[in-house]
């Protein structure tokens, strides 16, 4: 099955952006997107991938030992 085209605006409120932000991805080249004469779609799995490839994971720190701070005289 095919995925579902959402428009701009859509994409814009899934992303929680302004409506500049997916039309600059657009013009940018930077999301798969699909001509319907004049108007623009943009496929579900798309915006899925966009977001998985931009996706930051955070830092794990190790646990400081008690012992490592130094004590003031």
């Amino acid at each position: 099955m095919a995925d579902r085209l959402l428009t701009v605006n859509e994409v814009a409120e899934r992303l929680g952006t302004g409506l500049r932000f997916p039309r600059r991805l657009i013009e940018e080249r930077r999301i798969t997107f699909v001509k319907v004469g004049r108007h623009v779609r943009i496929p579900e799995s798309a915006v899925e991938e966009y977001v998985t490839a931009h996706t930051v994971a955070p830092i794990v720190l190790r646990p400081a030992s008690a012992y490592s701070y130094r004590r003031a005289a």
